[in-house]
């Protein structure tokens, strides 16, 4: 039987040929770095930490909308796919914290429900940090916080000086908890022409381990304050000791407990020669500065000629530029965690420190599954 030849309908086959489909994947708006950054801050006042950071990454800042709606609602809006990729929130905490964390929580849900493979936010000042400790019926909001980020979908955390430690245990993933305290040595060396005749000087008996850090790596000397100054609220007000001191008749009369006497510090008082010394006090927040004020005019009487004041997040809430440019105290420098840039306008002493660098690389090994260690070289464990 002889076979049939199609050779000379080629154009007929052609008609009848599957089409091949195009999805477009060649065209999609896909990162060729593999990760994205966002912002999650409503207020462009915050943005400017992230666009540093972006601008050391060399990668773009990603396109969001974080707004509030005119019932005080929080709406974000993620302009662009997000999908299997490795998504860095930046969130700076400003003076209104609680629209900040919702920001965050609902950019990070956001985030989630869009199937990014891991959301990481970089949050420089954790806030509620303080509030670690039960006190009286008090409760641990660092605690709540960290279970609520969690739940929105954040599978890791950029921090930086942790208030406490002790915080990362509160955390279901992983916290890295980076150190300011380089840059602010840096500051130091560079910035105070005659620092190797200056002291650290600790606040508090409970900041010496980190003023001792201090010192070591700057081998200079150690000075501690003790006690409060009388005009401060002591602790008998503000409900930090339980049990109460006075003895109550109610409950069981058979129960005779020992009476338990309240903590009394006394007035404040230098432990260390600061005379004719430079006085470099060292902590991680300065917020109400009332304690750093106060600690500056005894360190002037006990004759030292300058006082400088190193921090890591300098909220400066309530009249903090008033008071620090009305004392004996020369400088205080933060660093840029927190935004601050009214409160430099309102008083010149306040000096900032960039730690964007810092953040960038702890990105950049983190996307790429680099070791961190380096980041934490020559720095103590008490840091």
């Amino acid at each position: 039987m002889p076979v049939r030849r199609f050779g000379g309908h080629r154009s007929l086959v052609k008609r009848f040929e599957t089409p091949k489909l195009s999805y477009g994947f060649s065209k999609m708006n896909v990162s060729k770095s593999g990760y994205r950054v966002f912002s999650a801050n409503s207020s462009s006042a915050c943005t400017e930490l992230a666009k540093k950071i972006t601008e050391r990454l060399g990668v773009e800042l990603g396109k969001s909308v974080v707004y509030q709606e005119g019932n005080a609602e929080t709406r974000v809006d993620v302009k662009e796919s997000v999908r299997g990729q490795d998504i860095f929130i930046i969130q700076t905490i400003p003076r209104d914290v609680n629209t900040a964390i919702m920001e965050l929580l609902i950019m990070a849900y956001a985030l989630k429900t869009s199937c990014a493979k891991n959301i990481i936010g970089v949050i420089p000042y954790f806030p509620y940090s303080k509030q670690c400790k039960m006190r009286k019926r008090g409760s641990i909001v660092c605690k709540l916080l960290a279970a609520m980020l969690a739940k929105a979908g954040l599978t890791h955390i950029i921090t930086m000086d942790l208030h406490q430690k002790e915080i990362q245990g509160f955390f279901s993933f992983p916290v890295d908890n980076l150190r300011a305290s380089p840059f602010l040595i840096q500051y130091i060396q560079e910035e105070i022409p005659d620092y190797r005749n200056a002291i650290i000087v600790a606040k508090s008996p409970s900041s010496a381990k980190r003023a001792q850090s201090y010192a070591e790596r700057l081998r200079l000397g150690l000075a501690v304050l003790h006690g409060t100054a009388p005009n401060l609220e002591s602790n008998a007000t503000d409900g930090l000791y339980s049990p109460p001191p006075t003895r109550s008749s109610a409950g069981h009369t058979g129960l005779e407990l020992p009476l338990m006497m309240a903590k009394e510090k006394p007035p404040i008082t230098v432990v260390g020669d600061v005379g004719g010394r430079i006085a470099i006090i060292v902590d991680d927040i300065i917020d109400d500065v009332e304690e750093f004020v106060a600690a500056a005019e005894i360190l002037k009487e006990r004759g030292a000629y300058k006082i400088f004041i190193m921090a890591t997040h300098g909220l400066l809430s309530a009249e903090a530029p008033r008071l620090i440019e009305e004392s004996a105290i020369d400088e205080v420098v933060v660093t840029n965690t927190v935004p601050h840039e009214v409160q430099k306008l309102q008083c010149p002493k306040i000096k900032t420190v960039d730690v964007s660098m810092i953040l960038a690389e702890a990105i950049r090994r983190i996307h790429n599954g680099e070791s961190m260690a380096y980041l934490f070289r020559n720095i103590a464990v008490d840091d």
